[in-house]
């Protein structure tokens, strides 16, 4: 993909704070008009990250663009294009809701009519036109983060970086912030999110998983799944529970079957056979065609594709990480 298709480009990108801080050897893109979550544990530099590609921080090694410019050389127009939710309310308590977004508007020389037709549409947009002339310091956390949000997009930006929205905020009024999120990205927009909330990467594009200032992977987050688990997992029961090895037998003789295995421990589940293959959907009917095709026939109770949830890909994938670590150093 070239450069003009990227919203950000980085490749090798460094900043080393000491003492194991900061973020280093970072490779990865963000296509124009999609959403990239940055999952990660606290500390483990999602923030930074956002930083050097807002040019707040300047990287030691490596280069990286943001709307196709270095954003250490940004000029007052190229930030014009880009909005920032930071993690901690930075308005003004004393001034209303729209008092507010007003003075973030005047920031960018809008006029003057501009602003309240642009006031309007936003609080309509965040839930807030009731509240507009309530102090801010009199709102909810969440109504003062949708405020920042009515904030950072009051000049249109075609890129915006939210860093923890949906921190310490209830699922509902979560559930609501990616609903905001995925009308701003079906308008053309490009937005990089963080979270700590690894069940939030369902609603990205694209996820970034990060370690220790690493990145460890970027990818869809079906593909993340499949990277963690080798693949997609079909959950077998079959009829008969001393038919197990036998079928064992033949799924691990079929290539398309990346791994075939009894999921016991359990003792109630000695008949239980977990299949992984590339495509758990596509592969299913094979799968019970290939054992009830058998002489004698190897007869399955039950069948499914399993959703593994995205803290179990998330962990997998740590551990991956943890072990290519250890190896690399002996």
């Amino acid at each position: 993909m070239s450069d003009e298709k990227l919203a950000i480009l980085s490749e090798g990108v460094e900043l080393d704070f000491g003492n194991g801080a900061g973020i280093f050897d970072q490779h990865y893109q963000v296509p124009e008009g999609t959403i990239l979550g940055m999952i990660g544990p606290s500390g483990c530099g999602k923030t930074t990250t956002c930083r050097v590609a807002l040019g707040l921080l300047i990287p030691q090694k490596g280069r990286i663009t943001t709307l196709g410019r270095n954003p250490a050389q940004f000029r007052a127009a190229d930030r014009e294009r880009i909005g920032y939710i930071p993690q901690q309310f930075v308005l003004y308590p004393r001034l209303s809701v729209a008092e507010n977004a007003a003075f973030v508007a005047s920031l960018y020389g809008m006029p003057t009519r501009r602003v309240r037709a642009r006031l309007d549409e936003l609080l309509a947009f965040v839930d807030l036109t009731d509240a507009r002339h309530r102090l801010a310091q009199n709102l909810s956390g969440g109504m003062q983060r949708r405020l920042m949000l009515a904030g950072a997009l009051m000049h249109d930006p075609v890129l915006l970086f939210a860093d923890e929205p949906t921190a310490g905020i209830d699922p509902v009024l979560r559930a609501r912030f990616w609903e905001y999120f995925r009308q701003l990205r079906d308008q053309g927009r490009t937005l990089v999110v963080t979270t700590q909330v690894v069940s939030e990467a369902i609603y990205c594009d694209y996820v970034a998983v990060m370690r220790k200032g690493r990145i460890l992977a970027v990818d869809t987050p079906e593909n993340l799944r499949r990277m963690a688990l080798g693949g997609e997992i079909i959950d077998l029961t079959l009829k008969n529970p001393e038919e197990v090895h036998r079928a064992l037998e033949v799924l691990r003789r079929w290539n398309d079957v990346v791994r075939a295995a009894h999921r016991s421990p359990n003792p109630d589940a000695e008949a239980d056979i977990h299949v992984v293959v590339e495509d758990a959907r596509e592969w299913l009917p094979e799968v019970l065609n290939r054992l009830e095709n058998q002489k004698p026939r190897i007869g399955v109770e039950s069948a499914a594709p399993v959703e593994v949830s995205y803290d179990e890909v998330f962990i997998k994938i740590m551990e991956m990480d943890q072990r290519a670590q250890e190896a690399r150093n002996g």
